[in-house]
Formats: structure tokens, sequence, C-alpha cells
């Protein structure tokens, strides 16, 4: 069975492009990206876009070259902190623990084994279908919306399942449902963004080390998660979520206070964005590695976007 998505995957990379930034990098194709661009834009007027993808291709190939020791730089803090942050917090919203002990979870209110698999699979629908709608919206509505609305769903629900279940309410209905609201909370929000973003943050001379990085960090926490829940369902039982919780309090206030809004932006013109953050500019260095000169739109506090660069 673990091997059917393993081959959808294979089967569907075949069909899968190459971007404009990979065609110029890696074959200096410019009119065959031209033409990816235009299609990617729904426009012809892709030449200021293309110019800039062409310009961050050649600096990253005039600097040295070393991804992993290029992230470690002071102008690349921003980019390094998300790449671990970013993954972190979405393993430590708890999800895995749903989608790994979901049947086990419902049993432990009182669910007989033929319920508790069905209320499992009955909440695996509901991310998958959240998802979706994620997809659908995701570049009209943004991102910093998606992550601030899905962790304030997923807090809410958590707090209330934890007081049913330290309550002892027997309230199965009830948990199922917030338990249903708590995966639609992650699956508009840290399901499909917490892989999205990072791949919109990283400049193309950091690309493969912040990604890489991106991966490892979040297999590592799956796998502590996943290691360590048992033990603490058994110390903390209902306190699991509050546990979980707090850290989705943690999670909500970082992404309000230091991500950027990244709708709409090419990833060429992302140091130009941690330049104009409100706290991230006291990082980077003007004018350094990464950090561009063309991006007119201020980013107040928060993290927030006053004005969409136009594309």
């Amino acid at each position: 069975m673990a091997a059917v998505p393993a081959a959808i995957l294979t089967v569907g990379a075949i069909f899968l492009p190459e971007t404009p930034s990979s065609l110029i990098q890696l074959t200096n194709d410019k009119d065959r990206a031209r033409r990816l661009l235009q299609r990617v834009r729904g426009t012809s007027e892709v030449q200021s876009e293309l110019a800039d993808l062409i310009e961050a291709s050649e600096l990253s190939k005039s600097i040295d070259h070393n991804p992993f020791r290029k992230i470690l730089e002071v102008n690349y803090r921003p980019q390094l902190v998300m790449a671990v942050a970013i993954p972190f917090f979405q393993q430590v919203t708890g999800i895995n623990v749903i989608a790994f002990y979901a049947p086990l979870l419902f049993r432990t209110i009182g669910m007989g084994e033929s319920a508790s698999l069905m209320s499992a699979i009955l909440t695996g629908a509901v991310g998958i279908a959240t998802t979706f709608l994620s997809m659908v919206i995701v570049d009209r509505v943004g991102r910093r919306p998606l992550f601030l609305f899905g962790g304030v769903l997923m807090l809410v629900s958590q707090v209330l399942v934890g007081a049913i279940m330290a309550a002892e309410l027997g309230d199965h209905g009830a948990v199922i449902v917030l338990i249903g609201f708590y995966v639609a909370g992650f699956g508009v929000s840290w399901g499909p963004l917490g892989w999205l973003v990072p791949s919109e943050i990283f400049s193309l001379e950091i690309r493969s080390a912040g990604q890489s990085i991106v991966v490892a960090v979040s297999f590592l926490f799956t796998f502590v998660v996943a290691q360590t829940f048992l033990s603490m369902l058994c110390h903390l039982k209902a306190g699991i979520f509050f546990f979980f919780g707090g850290w989705v309090v943690v999670m909500t206030v970082f992404v309000y206070l230091l991500l950027p809004e990244t709708k709409g932006l090419p990833i060429e013109k992302m140091g130009d964005v941690w330049r104009e953050h409100w706290f991230w500019n006291r990082v980077v260095v003007v004018g350094g590695p990464g950090v561009g000169e063309h991006l007119p739109a201020k980013f107040g506090e928060g993290g927030s976007q006053s004005s969409v660069v136009d594309l």
C-alpha cells in the first residue's frame, strides 16, 4: 500500500515542466523561459520579470556557490530562521498525532473500534478537502491571512477538546466535530503553506540548501513527535491538547510578527522583502548578497505588506 503514493508521485513527476528559473540557470534558454513565464503569468508582459530572473541567475553563478555555507551568512539569517522554524512549527501543531493515532485517541474517549476508525477516516477526508480549498484561494487571500486564520481555528479547537476531555463529559460528537475543525484549520494553513512558503523565500544561490534544511527538519520532528506522543499522552492525558495548543499560539505570533507576505512576489525580489521588513531590516545589510534595490513596497509592523509588487 505504501508504494501506491510513491508510484503516483513518480508518474506525476514525469509531467512536471521545468520552471523559468531552472531553464535559465541550467540551459540559459531565455526564449523558452520567456514562453513558459508568459504561460504561467497569463500575460505577454513578462520582460521585466525575465530580466530579474536572468540577473539573479548570473549573480548566483558569480558568487561562492557553497549554498550551505552561504545560508549561514548574516544576510541570509531570515531565510535560515524560516527554514528551521516553519517545518518545526508544522510538526508541533500535533497534526501527525492525529494522522498516526486518531483511532487510539477516539477510543480513549470511549468510542468503539469501528466508530473510532470511521471517525479517523472522516477527519482525514476533511484534511484533504481543506487542503484543496487552500490551493484554490491562497493566491487571492494571501499566505499570512491563511496562516493566522488556521492558527486561531486550531487553537480554539484544541483548547475545547482538551477542556471536554479533562472534564470527562463523554461528549463524543463534540470531540469529533472539534477535531474536524482542527484538521480543517491545519488543512488551509500549515499543511500546504508549510511547504509552499519555504519554496518562495529562498534566492537561487541558497535554494538547494534552504529546501534541504526544510525537509530534514520536518522529518526530524515528525519522528520526535511520533516517538514521544504515547508517553506524553500517558502523563499529560487531556493536557496534551493544551500542550500543542501552546505551540499553536507561539507559531501564530511568529507568523504575525516575523513572516512577510509572499503573495505575488518573484523569488528574485525576496531579498528586498527582508530589507523592508520591520524586524529583519535590522539583520540584513542593504546592498549585501541577496538584497537588491528595487522593491518600492514597505512592510509595516507585524510583517504585513502594504502594497504588492506588480508582476
